[in-house]
């Protein structure tokens, strides 16, 4: 049996990291803290590494997707002004009807028009409304790198098997929130790395079973997944199993990692834990 695992967004700034696994800054000798932590995450992730070293060789491929941000975007507070003037606190949402109504406005004026249409193409999408979320996956930073005994075991597995761990950004392009691996949530004509990946779809397809973790089920994952599920090429949706001890939500969305994962078993997938494989 041909097996790829997919690690969504395994990423530092995702991570309850305890305090020993904290650097500190240079600059300013303070602990460098995870921007938007998972509870659940740090273990699902050490879960996800020893799954790597028991397996080993038995597994043909492996996936990393990294959530990649600028630090002003359209999901950072950054990018926003309120109606006083101060840029919203993360875990605001925002709406096209509040913009009309001058509650919220991007701080280059001249960009409204432009973030009225995306917004309003979002909402009329029906899956998210925008979230102003921490400045998180910051291309260059701590945060945007992999969980330490995660990145430990993926080396460890391509210096054995002589084979890189293939990875696959998302999120470069701060005018469309990315949540899902596969598409943006907006798709941006002029940029095609917002529109469908038919290339990593197909390449997943290739596998007889596609394992599935990483962070958060509430978001990242369940976006990528629900994607995978609509778009691959077999239709084989048995061969994609989620990996349920290696995969938490954000705090507060608990009830959508639930929601999600009964619809997708629905719909064929496999859950599993992964010292069930």
């Amino acid at each position: 049996m041909l097996t790829h695992l997919l690690l969504i967004d395994p990423q530092n700034d995702f991570c309850d990291l305890p305090a020993d696994w904290l650097p500190r800054s240079p600059v300013s000798g303070e602990p460098i803290r995870p921007a938007l932590p998972v509870t659940g995450a740090h273990a699902d992730l050490q879960r996800a590494a020893g799954l790597v070293q028991r397996l080993g060789g038995r597994i043909e491929a492996i996936t990393v997707t990294l959530d990649s941000h600028h630090r002003i975007d359209i999901a950072h507070p950054g990018f926003w002004l309120d109606a006083a003037g101060q840029p919203p606190a993360p875990f605001t949402p925002i709406t096209a009807a509040q913009v009309r109504a001058g509650h919220y406005a991007p701080r280059d004026a001249a960009y409204l028009a432009r973030t009225l249409a995306y917004l309003d193409a979002l909402e009329a999408a029906g899956r998210y409304t925008l979230m102003v979320w921490p400045v998180h996956c910051q291309m260059g930073s701590w945060g945007h790198g992999v969980h330490a005994g995660l990145q430990a075991a993926l080396d460890a597995w391509a210096d054995a098997q002589g084979r890189s761990v293939a990875v696959v950004t998302k999120g470069e392009n701060p005018w469309t929130e990315h949540y899902s691996a596969l598409q943006a949530e907006v798709p941006d004509a002029s940029d095609e790395r917002t529109e469908l990946n038919g290339t990593l779809l197909v390449e997943l397809d290739r596998f007889d079973r596609v394992l599935i973790a990483g962070e958060a089920g509430s978001h990242c994952v369940r976006a990528t997944v629900e994607h995978l599920a609509a778009h691959l090429p077999s239709r084989q949706l048995g061969k994609l199993v989620l990996l349920t001890d290696c995969i938490s939500p954000v705090r507060g969305f608990e009830g959508q990692q639930a929601e999600f994962l009964a619809s997708m078993q629905a719909r064929g997938l496999r859950l599993a834990t992964s010292t069930e494989i």
